[in-house]
């Protein structure tokens, strides 16, 4: 596969991605409908921020980089979108439950650099 068809693909799932969160925003009740509701909404959020980080630190990347390695990149990156998606879900999930302050915040984000770290000293 090409970097031009993953980076389409990689659009067209990030589009898809953001389709399925407005469906679930906009016809789903989290009062009515509960636990499936809400992890409807995750899902189709997760799915949306790992496109979106994906798509943007790549960019960041190949810019940088000046398109020396530009297919070391594309795992790399899609790695650390999956990463931020987690740490925002983790953040919003602390949030949900009313449980997120600052310390708790720092743990989540320490957590994935640490193991985003060690994803790189490999």
């Amino acid at each position: 596969m090409t970097i031009r068809a993953y980076l389409w693909g990689m659009r067209f799932c990030t589009l898809t991605a953001l389709a399925a969160l407005a469906l679930v925003v906009y016809r789903i009740n989290p009062e009515k409908d509960g636990i499936p509701g809400q992890t409807l909404f995750y899902i189709s959020l997760f799915f949306f921020i790992t496109g979106i980080a994906t798509l943007f630190l790549f960019w960041l990347r190949r810019t940088f980089s000046k398109n020396e390695v530009v297919y070391a990149n594309v795992g790399i990156s899609f790695r650390q979108g999956v990463f931020v998606a987690l740490a925002v879900l983790a953040l919003l999930i602390l949030q949900s439950f009313r449980l997120l302050v600052w310390w708790d915040g720092g743990i989540v984000v320490a957590g994935v650099l640490l193991v985003e770290l060690w994803f790189l000293s490999r």
